[in-house]
Formats: C-alpha cells, structure tokens, sequence
C-alpha cells in the first residue's frame, strides 16, 4: 500500500469512528457496542483531518469575544492557512520535529494556530497557564527540556526576569508585544507560506503534547500524549459533551490546563463545531448570559464555581438556545442542577477524566441521569474497580483495563519512568481515585484514594463530605482531611472558607453542624471545622496533603486554633 493510500486507509478509520458515535449521541448502549478506536500508524490529525475538512471550508472555527465588545473570527479555511503560516514561519526560525515549545498565551487567536501548526510540523507542545513566574517556570523550562518559547506580552516581562541561563539555547518569540532584545516576532508568521510540508514525516506515536499535572500531592508529573492519543482520543470527549456539526461551544477555562485542550480545541474541531470564547477580567453573571443568548451559544460547558454564581440570577429571564450543559472538575450540588433545570429545562450533566486520558466516563446527552453519579464508561473505556487486593469491586480504585488498552491513554510521565511503570502496573492503569458502582454500572466518585481515610473505623470518603458541606450558603470551598482523635483514633475534619457575607464565628460553625447533622449519617459527622485560607496548586485545586500535614503534628484532643471549632463543644 502506499503512504498516500495509508494515510487515506487512517483518516477514513478516524471518520467512521467519529461517525458513529455523532450517529449515536443519544444512543450509549449504540455507541459502546460499535465504536472502535482506529489503528494508526502515520496519521497527523492536523494534516490529514483537519485540513481536508477545512480546504474551502467557510463555516466559523474560532470566534473570540473581549469584554470591550472586540471580536476575532476564523472560519476553518483561514484557520487552516493560518496554522500552515505559523508552522513555515517555525521552519524558518529552525524548529524541527521533536522540538519542546513551551506555549504560554492567553484565549487568543494565536494559541490556536500555534497549536495546530505544531501538530503539522511534529514538534511538542507545553502548554502552561499564564500565572505561572519565577520557579515554576525556571522548572518547566528545565524538566521540559524546552526548545522554544511562545508567550504574548505578560509572559515576556516573566521571561525576562529570570535568570540569563534559565533561556540558553531557547528560541523566544513574542506575541503582540512591543520590540524586545532576544525575541522573534510572532506578526512575521503572516509573511510566511501559507502552503506547509513538514521537512520530516511525523508517526501516530510521536510526542504530541506534555501536560504538567497540578501536583495536588507532590511535585508535578509531565504526562506525555502522542498525534493520537489526544487528537483522536478526544472523540469519547465530544461524545460525553453532545456535540454536532455547526454547534457553537463555548468552555469556561483557562489554557494551560488539559481542560482547555480537551473541550477548546480537539473535542470541538472533532464535531467540526466552532469553538466560542468570552474573554472577561472578572466574572458578570448577567453578562455571561447576555453573552450566551447574544451569540447563541448551544453547548456550554464550565466548572461548579461558574454554575454556583450563575443562579444567583434569575436565569429564566435570559431566552438561552442551549441545548448541552456540561459540569466537571469538583462536586455540584443537587440545588444548583435543580434551579439550572427549573429555568431551562435542561440537566446539567457531569463527567470524569485525567489529564492522562481523554473523558473515560460520562453522562452523556440521552443518557438515565442518576444524583451524584459521574455516569457509565465512554465508549473506547474498559473501567474496572479494584479493591485493595487487587480484585474487582463494586467500590474501589478506577482503572482502565490495558488488555483493551485505550488509544487516549498516556504515553507515560515524559520524566518518570518509575512512575509510568507505578500507574500502568498488574495489566491496569490505575487512576489514584476511588468510584462506587451500581448494579447499572453506573459510577460515582468517592474520593482520591490517598484522601479516603477511616474514623471509628468507618471508611470516610472526603468528596462526598465535602459535596454536603458546600451545599450550605455560607461555605464557598471545603476540604476535609482526618484529624487525630484520642477515643475514634481520627475523625473528619472540615476546612473551610466562607461564602461573601459570612463571618468566622462558634455561630457560624455551629450552624454548619447543624446542617451536616441533619444529612449525615452520625458515623460519618465532621467533628471539628477550621475557618481558614485553603492551600492550592497554581491551578487551583486543593492540597490536601497540606492540611493532612498539620493534622499529624497537632495535639489529639481540645482547640488548636482561634477559628477551629468542635462538634461536640457547640452542641
């Protein structure tokens, strides 16, 4: 067969994948039974799939709307032009395939065309979040063995502040930003050929993109993915989502992280939908809605923290035309779904998956919605529950089957060979957090697994906890971790920190008590609450392993703190 021919053969298998399941986005048990992962040998999503679909094609890709009412659109040809002028214009400065280019920018026009033209050339993408400074970056350059840098005029300043051989031997260029000693232009790439070959060909298993994980636990891992696992992976996303051809889909999130790379960029172009972004210094629910309605957004997808804020308006007076609401990354109450259906007459659905993996399991659109469940495996998953044995369980740790192994799977931890080896042991990938399946297989989350703990000697999961404790109005976040005790040996803890409006008192804390009395079965009660700034990794997520340290060092019994209350002194 020749490569023309081969690359013909791959593309039609990534097609028909993608077929079937737009066939059946309604239809889970449909989509399950037929779908099948394709084999790729050569295939470049970029090349192969997005530019055929995009040649003369004039519906919008990308359209990016700033709070000042500015607006950039790109219909799918022009991103396609765009992206062959960026990967020339990286040709020119001497980028190869295989090169590491750490990309820092914000929602912008170029991070997409960047991204893509990556893909065409072959090099490795870094993404990183525009908050990153100082040692946080010094150590992604290094550990990222990174080759170029390409960042808009904040990160510059960054850049340039750190020390002169942190950048030797980095290529730097510079996105709409002022002339700058050192840096490259990125506004030349429109000088360049729209019409791109790669000096070397690119295979399916080459280094495509390397995530720093948020490091929740410990420092943070690079996780590697190749020109498939995460292009043609994210098809089970677009099926978790609900997405179809011409949707506008917009996702609340901010580039850097794989969320963004999941529901902002693959996910969409593999509906061949346009991807939609708002770009706001600080949150307006009423001109988030203004926005949804102004431009027809169909499918939006955001975290907990975005619903919470937005049914504090009445959002029945906005005459919305979605049709998909998607929820994932932290617990969202029951309330909030309730007053998002009220309004809308739609359900929010929820999800599951890793920076490591594409959606593993979802609810998706047609889909029997069960509270508190994260939904059944996606199609191309094999979930299976492990207890502590290493047995299959109706609760325990989520893995992923390799005998069926997934195309969307990791390549491995790009620095830790070990690690890879820890995670991808026994035939199983082993994800570190616990689930709880039914007898319909649908599964809900329970907690990290290093975060379960037993108090009374009950097993505790945090997560559902925590889940209870931010149902109430004055908790805005909640972590809770064992506490040393000395008749129960631990019992739950509750950090906490309070909602605007709300005031760190024995009132308030015992209010929260009360509350958690009410819901709670009585082995499972939080005993002791401590009103207190919660620490986080640069994403924002919770390091429990933090609080967890203090605990051990603290006294077993009595107050530890001025704002640490206990259960059984409020009573």
């Amino acid at each position: 067969m020749s490569s023309e021919s081969a690359v013909q053969s791959e593309l039609d298998q990534f097609l028909a994948a993608r077929q079937l399941l737009l066939e059946h986005r309604t239809s889970w048990h449909a989509a399950v039974a037929g779908f099948r992962w394709p084999q790729l040998e050569h295939f470049n999503w970029a090349r192969d799939y997005f530019d055929s679909i995009a040649l003369g094609n004039k519906a919008p890709a990308l359209h990016i709307v700033e709070e000042s009412g500015d607006e950039a659109r790109l219909t799918y040809d022009e991103l396609r032009i765009r992206s062959n002028q960026v990967a020339s214009f990286l040709v020119e400065q001497g980028a190869r395939r295989g090169d590491r280019i750490l990309l820092m920018l914000g929602n912008e026009v170029a991070l997409w065309e960047t991204m893509l033209a990556a893909i065409k050339l072959g090099a490795v993408l870094i993404p990183a979040t525009t908050l990153l400074s100082g040692d946080d970056l010094a150590d992604r350059l290094r550990r990222g063995r990174v080759r170029w840098v390409i960042t808009n005029a904040a990160g510059v300043g960054k850049f340039t502040a750190l020390a002169p051989d942190a950048l030797h031997g980095v290529g730097l260029i510079s996105v709409r930003a002022a002339s700058v000693s050192g840096w490259t232009d990125f506004a030349l790439s429109a000088q360049a050929s729209t019409q791109f070959t790669p000096p070397e060909p690119t295979r399916a298993n080459d280094p495509l993109i390397e995530y720093f994980t948020s490091g929740t636990t410990a420092r943070p891992k690079l996780v590697q993915h190749t020109q498939s696992s995460y292009p043609v992976g994210h098809l089970s996303t677009l099926y978790w989502l609900g997405l179809k051809t011409g949707d506008v889909h917009w996702t609340i999130s901010s580039p850097g992280w794989a969320k963004h790379a999941w529901s902002c960029f693959f996910a969409p172009f593999n509906a061949q939908a346009c991807v939609f972004i708002y770009n706001y210094t600080r949150f307006n629910g009423p001109a988030v809605l203004d926005v949804l309605v102004r431009y027809q957004v169909n499918t939006l997808c955001a975290p907990p923290t975005v619903w919470r804020m937005l049914i504090l308006e009445e959002l029945g007076r906005w005459p919305v035309k979605l049709r998909e609401l998607i929820s994932a990354g932290e617990p969202l109450n029951p309330e909030v779904i309730e007053q998002v259906r009220r309004a809308w007459s739609i359900t929010i659905r929820d999800g599951y998956g890793q920076t490591e993996t594409t959606a593993q399991i979802g609810n998706p659109p047609g889909a029997e919605l069960k509270p508190g469940s994260m939904g059944r495996p996606l199609p191309g998953y094999r979930i299976v529950l492990r207890d502590a044995d290493g047995q299959p369980a109706d609760e325990g740790e989520i893995c992923i089957d390799l005998s069926a192994r997934p195309l969307a799977l990791m390549n491995g931890y790009a620095d830790d060979a070990d690690k890879t080896a820890e995670v991808m042991r026994d035939g199983f990938y082993h994800t570190g957090d616990v689930g709880a399946r039914d007898a319909e297989g649908y599964i809900t989350y329970v907690g990290r697994a290093d975060d379960v703990f037993k108090a009374s000697g009950y097993r505790i999961s945090p997560f559902e906890l925590e889940s209870v404790l931010i149902e109430h109005p004055a908790v805005a976040e909640a972590a809770v971790v064992p506490s040393p005790d000395p008749l129960r040996g631990y019992v739950p803890k509750a950090y906490l920190m309070l909602s605007p409006g709300h005031v760190a008192t024995a009132e308030t804390a015992a209010g929260i008590f009360r509350f958690l009395r009410e819901r709670l079965s009585a082995y499972k009660l939080v005993r002791r609450i401590e009103f207190a700034e919660l620490p986080k990794t640069i994403s924002g997520k919770i390091r429990r392993v933090e609080l967890r340290g203090q605990e051990k060092g603290r006294p077993e019994s009595g107050r530890r703190n001025s704002l640490e209350f206990l259960e059984d002194e409020l009573r």
